[in-house]
C-alpha cells in the first residue's frame, strides 16, 4: 500500500489510510491524530480498521484499458488482470469496457468521440466500490489504450490520485499514418481508415473516427492545433494551457512508459515514448528536446526530475506482451511506495509525532534528560 502525505492513524498491527472505516478512542484529551510514531499506541486505545478500506497490506487496484480492435472480453485482458493478482493477491481489477456487448465495445474503439468517452469511463470508474473508491488505483494502458487513461488522470476528478500508470505502445504525441492491420472482412477497421484518410480534419470525422482524434502531423501542426477534438487539448498544445492536466499528471508515483522495438503499427514508434518529429526535417526529435518539455506543458519535466518519468523498450512487433515482461513490470512498476519515493512501503521511522499536552511533553524532556 503506498501511503502518502495526510492524516493517519496507528493500530495494532499496520496503518490506516485516512480516517475512513476507523474508530479511535484516545486516553485524555489527544484528539490529533497525524501520523504518530508507533512509540505513541498507548496513547490509542483502539483504532480498528474495516476489512474493505484499512488493511495495511491491500495493494492497489488495476485499471485496464484495452486498444484499438479490441474488447473488454478478450481472454488476455482477464491474463493480464490474473497475473496482477499472482502479484498482489486478493487485489480488485476492473477492465473498461465502452459496452456491455463485446461487439459495440470494439465498434467503439473505432468509431466514437474521445472526449464523451473518456467522461463516460471516468463516471463509471467513480462509481465503483470500494476498494476502487478508496483507493490509489493503478493504471495499464495497451495502445491507445495508453493516451486514454493517461488522458482520464488528467481530466478526472478522482477522489484520490492514481498511483502508478504504465503504457505499453501508447502513442502520446499521436500518429502521422494510421497503419492497422485489418482483416479482410473487417469493414469497421477499413472504413474508419477510408474516412480518416480522405478528410481527417473535417468536423464529423474529429467527431467521430477514434484514432482521427490523435492524428498529427508535424509537418502540419497549425491544422492540427486549428481541428483536434482530443490530442491536441489533453497535449495542452494550444497557447491556452490547462494547468489542471499538469496538477494532476505530476501526482503520479510513475509514469512508466514501453516503446515496442520493431512496432509498425504505431508512426512514429517514438511516440510511445512522448518523442516528437520536426516538420520541416522529419527527424526525430527527444522529449527532452521538446516545448512540451522544456516548458512543462504537462508536468513530464517534473515527473522526470523526481525520477517518475521512466522509459522502456521491450522487443518485439506492437503489443508483444511476454509472460516474464508482463511480471516484472507489474513487479516493479506497480508496487507501493513509501514516503520517501522507495518500494517497500510505509517508513515508519519518519514519521512526525503526535501533538502531547504540556504535561506528557514535559515527562518526555525529563526521561531524555
Amino acid at each position: 500500500m503506498c501511503v502518502p502525505s495526510g492524516v493517519y492513524v496507528v493500530y495494532e498491527g499496520g496503518l490506516c489510510m485516512g480516517w475512513e472505516g476507523c474508530v479511535c478512542i484516545f486516553i485524555h484529551t489527544y484528539l490529533n491524530c497525524w501520523k504518530p510514531p508507533l512509540t505513541y499506541l498507548p496513547y490509542i486505545l483502539q483504532c480498528a480498521p474495516s476489512p474493505s478500506s484499512c488493511s495495511p497490506s491491500s495493494p492497489s487496484p488495476l485499471i485496464i484499458w484495452h486498444g484499438l480492435g479490441d474488447t473488454s472480453t478478450n481472454p488476455a485482458l482477464q491474463s493480464l488482470a490474473d497475473k496482477y493478482t499472482t502479484i498482489y493477491p486478493d487485489a480488485s481489477t476492473h477492465i473498461i469496457s465502452l459496452s456491455p456487448d463485446a461487439s459495440s465495445d470494439r465498434t467503439s474503439t473505432f468509431f466514437g468521440h474521445v472526449p464523451t468517452q473518456l467522461s463516460q469511463v471516468c463516471t463509471a470508474l467513480l462509481a465503483l466500490p470500494p476498494p476502487f473508491a478508496t483507493s490509489r488505483l493503478n493504471l495499464l494502458g495497451l495502445s491507445q489504450g495508453g493516451q486514454f487513461l493517461r488522458a482520464l488522470v488528467q481530466t478526472c476528478p478522482f477522489p484520490r490520485p492514481p498511483a502508478n500508470l504504465i503504457t505499453f505502445g501508447g502513442q502520446h504525441t499521436g500518429i502521422s499514418k494510421f497503419l492497422p492491420s485489418c482483416a479482410p472482412s473487417d469493414w469497421t477497421c477499413k472504413s474508419a481508415g477510408a474516412l480518416l484518410d480522405r478528410n481527417k480534419w473535417s468536423s464529423w470525422v474529429q467527431h467521430n473516427i477514434v484514432p482521427a482524434q490523435y492524428f498529427r502531423d508535424p509537418a502540419d501542426l497549425d491544422t492540427y492545433l486549428e481541428h483536434s477534438e482530443f490530442l491536441a487539448d489533453v497535449n495542452n498544445e494550444r497557447p491556452l494551457k490547462n494547468d489542471t492536466y499538469k496538477e494532476r499528471l505530476v501526482r503520479l508515483d510513475r509514469f512508466v512508459m514501453y516503446l515496442f522495438e520493431d512496432d509498425k503499427t504505431v508512426f512514429p514508434k517514438e511516440s510511445s515514448w512522448f518523442d516528437d518529429v520536426d516538420g520541416a526535417t522529419g527527424l526525430p526529435v527527444k522529449l527532452r528536446n521538446s516545448s512540451i518539455y522544456t516548458e512543462d506543458w504537462l508536468g513530464l519535466k517534473e515527473l522526470d526530475d523526481k525520477g517518475a518519468l521512466i522509459f522502456k523498450t521491450t522487443p518485439g512487433e506492437h503489443m508483444t506482451l511476454s509472460d516474464e515482461m508482463i511480471h516484472d513490470a507489474f513487479k516493479m512498476y506497480f508496487a507501493p511506495l513509501n514516503n520517501n519515493g522507495k518500494e517497500g512501503g510505509v517508513d515508519l521511522d519518519n514519521y512526525s509525532k503526535v501533538i502531547l499536552s504540556p504535561e506528557k511533553e514535559k515527562e518526555e524532556e525529563e526521561e531524555e534528560l
